[in-house]
């Protein structure tokens, strides 16, 4: 197994989500939660929507609103109709969700700030466009696959 990239590369994924949530916990948020509310927090107000942030994330858009209904819920964002476009949502933070994500972006900013002091810029810039050219080196793989059945 320490030979298998794909099982490592899945294992320090796993690792890092762990070790990130333990880092958050005095946030009270879910990794992923986090990562939301970082990211509308670097939007202009009320300019994303769920649909871009799955697929910033890669991930559905059910999971989407479910985090986002999460944030909701704990007060920290707000859903509101798109006043060009009534079938759109846009998603804004509330006073005390503005608070709560500038010190999530804090939090990931020392983590990466502690990763470039230990590893260095440049080494991490390689380490991700390497890891980019796997990402889609498997996703090819995973295509072929769907397009050979």
């Amino acid at each position: 197994m320490k030979q298998s990239p794909i099982f490592q590369a899945n294992r320090m994924a796993r690792r890092m989500d762990a070790s990130l949530a333990v880092v958050l916990e005095g946030e009270e948020l879910s990794v992923f939660e986090a990562m939301v509310l970082a990211a509308i927090f670097f939007e202009k107000r009320g300019e994303i929507k769920p649909s871009e942030l799955a697929e910033a994330f890669q991930t559905t858009r059910g999971n989407v609103s479910h985090c986002i209904s999460s944030l909701e819920a704990k007060g920290l964002v707000e859903r509101r109709i798109d006043p060009e476009d009534a079938r759109g949502i846009q998603l804004v933070l509330k006073p005390v969700g503005r608070r709560r994500a500038v010190r999530v972006v804090g939090i990931l900013d020392r983590m990466q700030r502690q990763l470039e002091e230990a590893i260095g810029g440049e080494t991490l810039e390689l380490m991700l466009k390497q890891l980019g050219e796997v990402e889609a080196l498997c996703a090819g793989v995973a295509n072929a696959g769907r397009q050979a059945s």
